[in-house]
């Protein structure tokens, strides 16, 4: 007997040394062990918040709220998020928890759509593109602000026109000089002149940081310092995804969190100074007369389905990585509200600023607000430069936008690595997938040096309004047919009751099937309808350059109809009818990843051949039921009873 205890004790010792531990030590194991999990569940809801989050957050939202309305925006907003933005959350969540595969892999679904999975990948591709640009251009803005004066305070730079005109004069820094007739005599020329008067922070931006050309077609010279934040910004992305989930798991604890400790710090400050009142209530105010207006409503949804993410495949990416029966739909409602509340309150904040430099201008609010690049790095540095310590605030805030652009970046890299590993699914490349994160982050980096260039602005705004618009729409409402309608809303609604150990709400099940599928194809007419060329301030793009930018946006949508002829192809039967039949139903391995969940439906059919391998996973095989039915048994007991095997 004690023979045998003592055997007992060396194998359980042995086993802890192979997990990694000590005997006497407790280890939490991933569910997946070949795919791996996250850490725990607060890391998957950070990283989904910084994926959600990001700088449309803080440059688009409070800009569209104005503009629609005030106050009364946020009736269609929250409307939207209700009946389309949660409901869609919750389906990409579940889509890839439940078959624990990447945006590619999920299709085994319905194979003839896995051309959807590639249009995901594309659009991922055009947004990390740019989207690391951007966030290189934080990186230089915190640099540059590591001084004692801003340098686009004033206006006797090399960089500077005749036209330039600060708010704060060129004595204001000497505390014995400067004084309030020369702030005043500043405004005045401000308003007499504003019609020509360019301030030192658009001077700034356009003619130093960015060295601008005349037109999209003459790229100019490589700007080297952006160069250099951009390289130094694809290292911090890939460094912080060298372990995939694993390692960006542990950064998303600060990148997640350390945002809204700025925007509270800056939001503090802001509602201190005059006029900030102002700037909320012109943020806030309602006019409830254009809640009757349509563009009201199709900027509200388009807002809501942009912000989050939907159709970007990283919302599939992320939850593969869940154990089997993890709450997704719970997660799903914190992740899109946290969202939301974010934009509502970098609302807030900017405006507060925007209200404060509009009292010192003696102009309305509206004269200072903006979005996009304006307003980070125009508008809100101009307004930066009058707060006591300018410099402070400067770092805080471009420091804020660079953890809101790698939360989201994280996500995009990743979104295509899984892709790709998924896609694969060789022991090798699963074993080197730190490799394929530093082949896509240098090709990654290869694409964007274009976007240094003196024209690369006009390239960055391209892609930002051609790459990711309408695309998205088409991507999502067809997964939505295909999963709903193809696949069938029973089974789904079967394999969400498997996983979650509840069916969906019947709110849920109505919206997939009826409501969401109409509201993204609201905003598909209403995208079509109100579109505009594109133009950058006072340019015009050529009509060359918008041929280019359609063609990018129907790059990721032209996938879907290629993969499926060429699925409809290769697939077995006689007739037309019969490839398309077979090209729709799901892929034998459709289902759990791990043989532990794979119930009723799921289950393994021995009389049909079937097989797992180390993972857990189906594979075909030519034993008798009976040899089948011991390799599962021995499949099990190793693989999820250590002490059994032991």
């Amino acid at each position: 007997m004690c023979i045998w205890w003592c055997e007992r004790l060396k194998a359980l010792f042995l086993i802890s040394l192979q997990n990694g531990a000590v005997l006497g030590e407790t280890t939490k194991k991933d569910e997946n062990i070949r795919r791996g999990n996250w850490g725990n569940q607060i890391e998957f809801i950070l990283t989904s918040v910084g994926y959600a989050v990001g700088l449309g957050n803080v440059w688009r939202f409070p800009y569209l709220c104005y503009r629609n309305g005030g106050g009364a925006f946020m009736f269609p907003y929250f409307i939207m998020l209700v009946f389309c933005g949660i409901p869609l959350f919750f389906l990409e969540l579940s889509f890839g928890q439940f078959a624990s595969l990447g945006c590619l892999g999920v299709w085994k679904v319905s194979p003839m759509f896995k051309g959807v999975g590639y249009g995901m990948m594309v659009v991922s591709t055009y947004i990390g593109i740019y989207y690391n640009v951007v966030i290189c251009i934080a990186f230089y803005y915190f640099f540059m602000s590591m001084t004692n004066v801003l340098p686009w305070t004033y206006c006797n730079n090399p960089w500077n026109t005749k036209d330039c005109s600060g708010v704060v004069g060129s004595s204001y820094a000497n505390a014995s000089i400067a004084n309030t007739s020369t702030l005043m005599r500043n405004i005045s020329e401000l308003v007499n002149h504003t019609a020509k008067r360019t301030s030192p922070s658009e001077e700034y931006w356009k003619y130093h940081v960015l060295n601008i050309s005349d037109d999209i077609g003459h790229f100019g010279e490589v700007r080297l310092p952006i160069l250099g934040c951009l390289a130094a910004s694809w290292v911090v992305v890939f460094l912080c995804l060298i372990k995939g989930v694993k390692s960006s798991g542990k950064v998303v604890y600060f990148t997640a969190t350390f945002p809204y400790v700025v925007l509270t710090i800056l939001f503090i400050r802001g509602i201190t100074l005059d006029g900030a009142v102002n700037g909320i209530k012109y943020y806030l105010t309602p006019q409830w007369k254009m809640i009757l207006d349509a563009k009201v409503w199709g900027d509200a949804a388009s807002q809501i389905f942009y912000s989050l993410g939907c159709a970007w495949g990283g919302l599939i990416t992320m939850a593969s990585y869940n154990k089997f029966h993890n709450n997704c739909y719970r997660d799903s409602i914190i992740i899109s509200i946290t969202n939301c509340a974010t934009s509502v309150y970098a609302g807030f904040v900017i405006f507060s600023i925007l209200g404060f430099m509009a009292h010192h201008l003696g102009v309305d609010v509206a004269d200072v607000a903006d979005h996009g690049p304006g307003l980070a790095f125009v508008a809100y540095p101009e307004a930066l430069t009058l707060l006591p310590i300018s410099p402070l605030w400067s770092l805080l805030f471009f420091f804020m936008l660079i953890l809101l652009g790698l939360g989201t970046q994280f996500c995009l890299l990743e979104t295509l690595v899984t892709a790709i590993v998924d896609e694969i699914g060789t022991d090798w490349i699963i074993r080197n997938k730190t490799y394929v994160t530093l082949g896509v982050a240098v090709v990654g980096f290869l694409l964007g040096v274009p976007l240094t260039s003196q024209a690369g602005i006009y390239w960055l705004l391209l892609m930002d309004n051609y790459a990711a618009s309408f695309s998205l729409v088409i991507i999502s409402c067809i997964m939505c047919v295909s999963v709903m309608y193809i696949y069938g809303f029973r089974n789904y609604f079967k394999d969400v009751e498997m996983m979650l150990g509840f069916p969906p709400p019947v709110f849920f099940r109505i919206c997939w099937r009826f409501v969401s599928p109409a509201i993204i194809s609201f905003i598909l007419v209403f995208t079509v309808v109100q579109y505009k060329p594109i133009t950058y301030n006072d340019y015009i793009y050529p009509g060359w350059s918008l041929v280019i930018g359609f063609l990018m946006a129907l790059s990721s949508v032209i996938c879907i109809p290629i993969y499926a002829i060429y699925k409809i192809w290769t697939s077995e039967g006689t007739t037309f009818l019969e490839r398309v039949k077979n090209a729709l139903k799901p892929d034998p391995s459709w289902g759990p990843a791990l043989q532990e969940h794979r119930t009723g439906r799921y289950a393994p059919n021995v009389s049909s051949g079937s097989d797992l391998n180390q993972e857990g996973q189906l594979l075909h095989t030519k034993e008798k039921p009976e040899e089948v039915s011991l390799m599962i048994q021995g499949s099990n007991g190793s693989a999820h009873n250590p002490e059994a095997s032991a």
